[in-house]
């Protein structure tokens, strides 16, 4: 048999295959966030149409969003040469008290073009403005952190080959945290980043190379975020290979021992007769006169988890599309998604909250950037799930510490869900069977499951068992054993 998996008391969403031992029907579904309401729009002077490498964080009762505020023009001579001409990068925050309505503060930090009146955070430091490229903050939950330091990010800098580290008590006053970078030796031409990872009690760095023209991501740890280990490349469940710009990878904020991560996918091809049938091919013929990926390169967004940091269940179907929009659409640098989750209100009365995800939109296009909102359930990534038919999941042995089963589930209003627990070896202990479940159906981020001697399963605590789930019309996201 092995030994049990012991899960505790801590939640464990279906992102992998990690609890399941068979599947009977029912199958691993991956479910794709709604596109909600543009959450800003960088049309200030100081912003532009090339704005990107988003990282959303709340912190007590106001949630930050700290963006790439970068302008981009593709001039063409009079011989028909083209050219990309960039205005200068900077770092800028918005502000939100719910998540989804943003404002700027104004600042008065940093002067742009003769004036203060913007919310600029960062400019870099020198003639290569160290630690700008792909700024990314994060609040340090390491009970060890100075006061001083509790803000921290890492970014490069023009030429990129260094990681630099900077430091902020606010979030708003940033300062390098050393003279020298805290890695060197990578491209770190992306969105690099690093975050305290409370649960295995250590910092964690995700970092963009590549490995024979194919772009990637290597992870490396440190115990005191000045000395890193030496950067190794992540691992998938899967050999089909995909070019990952950004990682976006961390803790499960409801799971932390899980990391998420929402990479974009950067997909090159050649100028052909689908490209020239593709949206705005006016202005994406001008584009690739500066360089023809820049017409027909096309970035969307995946999703993809791990248990150790290292090695990714990694879902190769798009978690975002594209989409439909006739404008500012299909390009390299569309649907870069934002690092960070934020828990915010549903816009249905009653409705328990949802996370709220942000993207890019309109990259190279026009005077703006346009970065969405979008909504998916809570822990609703991935679902256990089951046509009307019916199917079944069973476990593997699992120890559990909770005295209540409770489910993330939706049901159709003819389908449900049913539990029997079982021991080691498949055989139903009694008065929790299949018959002697009562019939768990609607939509709960936390459904309690009974049975016909009551819910409390304390007598198994310590146990190995495991669970057998029928499911008719249904999806399973998550289960807990609660205490």
């Amino acid at each position: 048999m092995g030994i049990p998996l012991d899960i505790g008391d801590r939640l464990e969403p279906f992102v992998d295959d990690w609890l399941i031992e068979e599947l009977r029907v029912a199958a691993l579904v991956l479910h794709r966030p709604v596109p909600r309401e543009p959450a800003l729009v960088t049309d200030r002077p100081w912003e532009g149409n090339m704005c990107h490498y988003i990282t959303v964080l709340r912190d007590g009762g106001i949630c930050r969003m700290y963006y790439s505020t970068w302008h981009g023009r593709f001039d063409q001579a009079t011989d028909g040469t083209v050219k990309l001409r960039k205005w200068p990068l900077r770092v800028a925050c918005a502000e939100s008290l719910d998540g989804i309505h943003w404002r700027r503060p104004q600042l008065g930090l940093i002067e742009v073009d003769g004036s203060s009146r913007n919310n600029v955070v960062w400019i870099g430091v020198g003639e290569e403005s160290r630690g700008t490229e792909g700024f990314s903050p994060f609040i340090d939950r390491n009970p060890k952190c100075p006061s001083d330091e509790r803000y921290k990010a890492v970014g490069s800098g023009a030429g990129g080959g260094h990681l630099w580290a900077m430091v902020s008590p606010d979030g708003y006053r940033w300062r390098m945290l050393q003279d020298t970078p805290i890695m060197s030796g990578l491209p770190f031409d992306s969105q690099n980043l690093a975050f305290y990872d409370s649960f295995r009690g250590e910092y964690r760095a995700y970092l963009r190379d590549n490995s024979h023209g194919i772009r990637g991501i290597k992870t490396a740890t440190s115990q005191d975020f000045h000395h890193w280990s030496e950067p190794k490349w992540l691992v998938y469940s899967d050999e089909a290979v995909q070019q990952l710009y950004t990682n976006q990878i961390q803790p499960y904020p409801r799971a932390p021992h899980i990391f998420v991560g929402f990479p974009t996918r950067y997909t090159e091809r050649k100028w052909c007769a689908a490209i020239e049938a593709m949206t705005e091919p006016e202005h994406r013929r001008l584009r690739a006169g500066a360089s023809e990926r820049f017409g027909t390169a096309v970035t969307d967004g995946l999703f993809m988890s791990s248990r150790d940091g290292e090695t990714f269940r990694r879902w190769n179907e798009a978690f975002l599309r594209p989409g439909p929009r006739a404008e500012g659409s299909w390009t390299y640098g569309d649907m870069y998604q934002a690092w960070g989750l934020l828990e915010t209100e549903s816009d249905l009365a009653g409705a328990p909250q949802e996370l709220s995800l942000f993207a890019t939109e309109g990259y190279w296009h026009g005077t703006s950037t346009l970065f969405r909102r979008y909504t998916l359930r809570v822990d609703g990534f991935v679902s256990v799930n089951a046509p009307f038919r019916g199917g079944e999941m069973v476990t593997k042995p699992l120890t559990f510490s909770g005295s209540r089963l409770t489910l993330n589930m939706a049901t159709s209003g003819a389908g449900s869900i049913r539990v029997e627990i079982q021991n080691a070896d498949g055989k139903p202990l009694d008065g929790f069977s299949l018959t002697d479940c009562n019939e768990v159906i609607g939509d709960e981020l936390a459904r309690m499951v009974s049975w016909t001697g009551g819910e409390d399963l304390s007598q198994f605590v310590g146990r190995p068992v495991r669970l057998r789930f029928a499911l008719t019309d249904a999806d399973l996201y998550a289960v807990r054993f609660a205490k």
